[in-house]
């Protein structure tokens, strides 16, 4: 299936709720090892607690190259066990390169054998760095998302530059646009190619919609980093389809007891209600 036919349907199914799995040893639950392996039991569990909830899962990558080559098992596990629960899985990698790097980057995650359904690309090389990503969406099944507007506070030193009569993620919009043109799902009629963009930044976020209408978005910034609900409405479309909003320390450390998977649950419910009342105002 055509990753955003398949990323439609899963929000039908579900909710808009993407859950970030960032795990920390410093924050994890008093009952699990603070190890590697407490680690993917950990996921596991928030995974289990969540997988009739959520949309999908976002782990970062950086959250286990820290612990060298067994974290990347621990992450690739962690995929796995996420994609034969049903989630759809955004590797977040914010990979960018040019040439064959490129072309590794993209056989690593948008293999058919990978059990990731997308990553997240940094387009700051241009469309060399965007390419070979693409042809494996294309050709896989998969999908990528664009960082346009991001959800840090140092974001505009260069997204906020001016271009000409527009700025600097303004013109990427156009870009992440015209680049997903041609791999539009036919169910759906989204593009295999999203975008980033921050909930920190609700008028900017109205803005991009406006601009990319068969795009789908990835909106993080949710509940600890400041957004909420009412600032990600905009960024839907006016079925409540076309995007997913992720929350990470929110949802997986609700609680530090023994309630931890539970706390969870609970916490990423409140979350879908949250957004589903917002979405029922469209």
């Amino acid at each position: 299936m055509h990753f955003a036919d398949a990323f439609t349907e899963r929000i039908q199914k579900t909710s808009p709720v993407c859950v970030g799995l960032d795990p920390l040893l410093t924050h994890l639950p008093k009952s699990i090892d603070k190890t590697p392996a407490g680690i993917l039991a950990f996921n596991k569990g928030i995974i289990d607690a969540v997988k009739d909830i959520a949309a999908c899962i976002k782990p970062q990558i950086a959250f286990y190259e820290v612990f060298r080559s067994i974290g990347i098992d621990v992450f690739w596990e962690t995929c796995a066990y996420a994609k034969k629960q049903g989630l759809l899985v955004i590797a977040d990698i914010k990979r960018g390169d040019i040439g064959s790097t490129c072309e590794a980057y993209a056989d690593a995650y948008l293999s058919t054998e990978s059990p990731c359904d997308a990553v997240t690309v940094n387009p700051y090389l241009g469309f060399d760095g965007v390419l070979p990503f693409l042809e494996r969406c294309m050709k896989n099944d998969k999908g990528m998302f664009v960082l346009v507007k991001t959800s840090n506070p140092s974001s505009g030193e260069l997204q906020d530059l001016p271009v000409g009569d527009e700025v600097v993620h303004e013109h990427l919009a156009g870009l992440v646009s015209t680049w997903g043109m041609e791999c539009c799902g036919p169910v759906s009629h989204l593009s295999c190619v999203g975008a980033v963009v921050g909930a920190t930044y609700p008028e900017e976020l109205k803005y991009l919609r406006s601009l990319m209408p068969n795009t789908p978005f990835l909106i993080p910034g949710f509940g600890a980093q400041g957004g909420t609900a009412k600032d990600v409405k905009n960024g839907f479309l006016s079925d409540g389809t076309g995007a997913i909003v992720n929350s990470s320390r929110g949802i997986i450390y609700a609680s530090s007891g023994a309630d931890w998977q539970e706390a969870a649950r609970k916490a990423a419910e409140k979350m879908s209600t949250e957004l589903q009342e917002v979405l029922k105002k469209k």
